[in-house]
C-alpha cells in the first residue's frame, strides 16, 4: 500500500466515524422521529 492509498483510506475512516458520531448524538438527543423504542 502506497502513501496515497493510505491517506485516502484514513480520510474515509475519519469521514465515516464523524457520520456515525453525529447519528449517535442525534439518537441520544432524541431527534430520531417516529421511533420512540429504539
Amino acid at each position: 500500500m502506497n502513501l496515497g492509498t493510505a491517506l485516502v483510506s484514513l480520510l474515509l475512516i475519519v469521514i465515516v466515524a464523524a457520520i456515525i458520531r453525529s447519528i449517535v448524538k442525534d439518537k441520544r438527543a432524541g431527534k430520531n422521529v417516529g421511533c420512540g423504542s429504539c
